[in-house]
């Protein structure tokens, strides 16, 4: 089994920066992809960014320049650095994890983290 945990949300200005971090901890063999997913009131789940193991990124078109993925795999963990954030950014951030355990090989999600821009 692992597990996820996220850290970093909160509420932050229009053009305000903010770094999520997402800790995978368990009985680890191996992590795959790590990604950062979001779902604002209303809408649907969406991917944010992703990094392979090593280091090929993807991202949104919504967040490209602005948003940075990093990961530290001897940490387990992956990291969302958020600059000029917008109105629209306002959502729950989860992290995504392809791992593989003792027991499986599956994806793995955290518990969410909210992140509100607001003046």
């Amino acid at each position: 089994q692992a597990q996820l945990v996220e850290s970093g949300g909160g509420l932050v200005q229009p053009g305000g920066s903010l770094r999520l971090s997402c800790a995978a901890s368990g009985s680890i063999f191996r992590i795959y992809n790590m990604g950062w997913y979001r779902q604002a009131p209303g809408r649907q789940r969406e991917l944010v960014a992703s990094s392979t193991t090593e280091g090929t990124t993807n991202y949104a078109d919504s967040v490209k320049g602005r948003f940075t993925i990093s990961r530290d795999n001897a940490k387990n963990t992956v990291y969302l650095q958020m600059n000029s954030l917008k109105h629209e950014d306002t959502a729950v951030y989860y992290c995504k994890a392809s791992i593989l355990t003792a027991a499986e090989f599956r994806d793995y999600w955290g518990q969410g983290t909210q992140v509100t821009v607001s003046a």
